[in-house]
């Protein structure tokens, strides 16, 4: 396989970790809402971060993966930490306050369209049809999914900034680790990036919220959405998010998400009662085909190995 065919399409070892970061992190928009019922939003987060990158440090450790940073790359570390990790979860969490879980998550996963942009301008990565193609495709299930929720989106623009600012963090973050890799590998990396994250949003809930707040004392729905944070969210799925971005172009890797937020309005509607209209089936199809434009090998490839 040549380079440009590995970093035109998502390579097949990590379609799984796709599929399954897809669920929980789809369904972790509504038990988040769920959490912030009972929880401040900065305690919440900065316990998940600090209980997620002690879970990513031992399972690193255990497998004999080394965790020690390369000699000056700490700048280039901390930076992306802030901006994958401590930017984005302060402004999606706070814009999560704002507005109904699946819209926000709508809003927040708009950044593929910001992550392909500095891509083509910062990497100078081509814009291929199927980039384009998938984008495009993309962006159509988000605007169908919003369409209903314009108003609504109007009557809460603190909400629909703070999401979108988190959605430009996190592309920028994208773009800078390919920019500027740390030269770690994927779980050792998403460790760091949780720690470094923990400790501004610590530093807030001390100073904002009289905390941090401990979960134990939640009932019990929130108490498992506190776990299923740290677990779920933050040890698989940043160490499947790191894992594929380290495997293809950050568009590719980009638009891989874009099922996330139809997953995040179905479970929504499962546990919150937004109830799924025909716009978010039709966004569905339109997913599915963009997800089809970096998953599926070109058919050149296909030619290749028959």
């Amino acid at each position: 396989m040549s380079p440009r065919t590995e970093t035109s399409t998502l390579p097949g070892s990590v379609i799984w970790l796709l599929v399954a970061m897809s669920l929980v992190w789809g369904g972790n928009w509504p038990i988040m809402k769920l959490v912030m019922a009972e929880m401040p939003p900065l305690s919440f987060r900065a316990f998940c971060l600090l209980i997620g990158s002690a879970g990513l440090f031992l399972i690193a450790i255990g497998r004999g993966i080394s965790v020690r940073v390369p000699e000056g790359q700490w700048p280039n570390l901390v930076t992306q930490a802030v901006l994958n990790m401590a930017a984005w979860n302060v402004l999606a969490v706070f814009g999560l306050r704002y507005m109904d879980s699946g819209r926000a998550a709508i809003i927040a996963y708009t950044f593929p369209v910001w992550s392909t942009l500095l891509s083509v301008w910062w990497l100078r990565e081509p814009l291929t049809v199927r980039k384009v193609t998938g984008l495009v495709l993309g962006m159509g299930g988000m605007a169908l999914l919003l369409g209903s929720d314009i108003a609504a989106v109007g009557r809460s623009p603190t909400g629909a900034l703070l999401l979108s600012a988190s959605a430009v963090c996190w592309a920028v973050g994208t773009v800078v680790m390919k920019k500027r890799p740390v030269g770690l590998s994927p779980l050792p990396l998403a460790a760091w990036q949780v720690l470094i994250a923990s400790i501004p949003l610590s530093a807030g809930a001390l100073m904002f919220e009289n905390g941090p707040y401990h979960p134990f004392g939640l009932s019990p729905g929130p108490m498992f959405g506190v776990l299923y944070n740290a677990m779920g969210s933050f040890v698989f799925c940043n160490w499947a998010w790191f894992k594929i971005a380290n495997s293809s172009s950050p568009s590719v890797s980009s638009l891989s998400t874009l099922i996330i937020p139809v997953v995040g309005v179905i479970s929504g509607a499962l546990l919150l009662g937004e109830r799924p209209a025909p716009a978010d089936l039709a966004a569905l199809a339109l997913v599915i085909a963009a997800l089809a434009t970096v998953i599926l090998p070109p058919r050149k490839a296909l030619r290749n190995a028959a």
